[in-house]
């Protein structure tokens, strides 16, 4: 016999258990379907994100940076440290510990809202509101689908996570590769390649784009790539990648540089980072009617599909493939199907790299700006003249504001620097509220804080920072 629920989530990642989570509250009936298990067999809610994404990557970049901070800046703060040693089964084993406790927390979370959860694959039945579960029927009101994403492969190079690895070989790899390749320099190429050249890997980067970090900033980007260069990244763009080849031991990559000049590099294993495709396989989707769009789920501004009813949300639709931007399309939607009100605004979804130093950006780019022929003023405050990154020790990197010229209207900031993943919160706020520069500039902020480096650059806009 079938169970009735109100809404059916298909997808336990960030986007499907925020969104299950939400209609439970709103006083709907609400099941999850995923699929995703440990090694052992037990549930592994949470996604890639949790699983082999966000949450695994930052473990390992800030033990990571633990190993160099100890073998490189300690005895600066006169801390010395003899007979350093690295013990990478135990860094390992401490972020197989946090994944465990967040898969554990999402279980909690589903018993404490009333969520029932079936922990196998879910596909469309016989009609678009029946849900396929192992041997049972779901039939619903309202289907979610948070099927998520996987890695991209490159054409000749399938992942064997051994020698040739997606983001969850990367976080996996037993010992410490004397050199090591990535092939795609955005977000998990420059944090994988962060985490492993702090460890002892001669790291190199190849790129196809001619430029770096070409989604931000243009100013952040050339000083990262600066810094990046410095720390002993090598990068390479403008890359065109024509063989990959692997032996029982290392691997092969034939390449055009952007000279057009042909080259070898020899690594031990290959990260292949060159982003990520919606996963659609084995959901039945188009044959209850649901299109796709270049393998996305086609969706309005609402997050409905051509099929009433049903939903999408995550990285399955359009829009950034970011975790917190499938939570918030999450909440939204389970709202909406309660007949509330909700809107997201893909304006102020701020951006992360976890790298050393941080990046963080929100809303518009200066070239952005230019090339809509928007009037803008702009403002920067350098980490250097900030007293609480001298006391930390990172001096690194600065903060830089752009304005709307007329207004004063926060059109984006851009951040390179300590923590910066925590100091841009303060300008998505602002630019919710349709904040000015002014407006930042005017909060008192606490003495000594890297956030003074934000009221600063707020001030620059004015030309009136206070410290530099």
């Amino acid at each position: 016999m079938a169970q009735d629920f109100d809404v059916v989530v298909i997808g336990g990642g960030p986007a499907g258990y925020i969104a299950a989570i939400r209609a439970a509250q709103l006083g709907l009936k609400t099941a999850c379907v995923d699929e995703r298990k440990t090694a052992d067999g037990k549930p592994a809610l949470g996604g890639t994100c949790t699983n082999v994404g966000c949450i695994p990557s930052k473990a390992l970049l800030q033990s990571s940076e633990h190993f160099e901070q100890a073998g490189h800046h300690f005895a600066e703060h006169g801390v010395k440290v003899k007979g350093l040693e690295l013990d990478l089964a135990q860094m390992i084993k401490r972020k197989e510990k946090i994944i465990k406790a967040s898969n554990d927390g999402i279980q909690y979370l589903f018993k404490k809202n009333k969520v029932s959860f079936f922990h196998c694959r879910g596909s469309f039945g016989k009609s678009p509101m029946e849900v396929l579960v192992g041997n049972e029927t779901l039939d619903t009101k309202n289907v979610v689908i948070a099927t998520g994403s996987n890695p991209r492969p490159l054409p000749g190079a399938d992942f064997d996570e051994k020698l040739i690895l997606s983001n969850d070989g990367a976080l996996a790899i037993g010992d410490v590769p004397k050199k090591l390749g990535v092939i795609g320099a955005g977000v998990i190429g420059l944090e994988m390649g962060s985490v492993w050249r702090r460890l002892g890997s001669d790291v190199t980067i190849l790129e196809a784009l001619p430029a770096f970090l070409g989604a931000a900033d243009e100013t952040i980007a050339r000083e990262a790539q600066k810094i990046f260069t410095r720390q002993g990244l090598k990068m390479e763009f403008g890359v065109k990648i024509s063989k990959v080849s692997a032996s029982r031991k290392n691997v092969t990559v034939q390449y055009a540089a952007a000279d057009v000049s042909s080259k070898t590099l020899e690594v031990d294993r290959l990260i292949v980072s060159i982003g990520r495709i919606p996963h659609t396989t084995g959901l039945n989707a188009e044959a209850v009617g649901i299109k796709l769009d270049r393998g996305f789920i086609a969706v309005d501004g609402e997050c409905r599909t051509g099929v009433p009813g049903v939903w999408a949300i995550g990285d399955v639709v359009r829009g950034p493939m970011l975790a917190h931007k499938g939570e918030e399309e999450g909440v939204a939607v389970a709202e909406r199907i309660a007949g509330q009100h909700a809107h997201v605004d893909f304006n102020t979804v701020p951006w992360v790299i976890y790298t050393s130093p941080e990046i963080a950006w929100v809303g518009k780019t200066e070239q952005q700006l230019k090339a809509e022929g928007v009037a803008y003023r702009s403002g920067q405050f350098p980490f250097s003249a900030n007293a609480r990154a001298r006391a930390i020790g990172d001096t690194t990197g600065f903060v830089k504001f752009l304005a709307r010229e007329t207004t004063d209207e926060i059109l984006g900031v851009h951040i390179i620097g300590p923590f910066a993943s925590e100091l841009i919160a303060e300008a998505v706020v602002a630019m919710s509220f349709r904040g000015s520069s002014e407006d930042i500039g005017m909060i008192c902020h606490a003495h000594p804080s890297l956030g003074e480096a934000m009221k600063d650059a707020a001030l620059a806009v004015d030309r009136r920072a206070l410290n530099i």
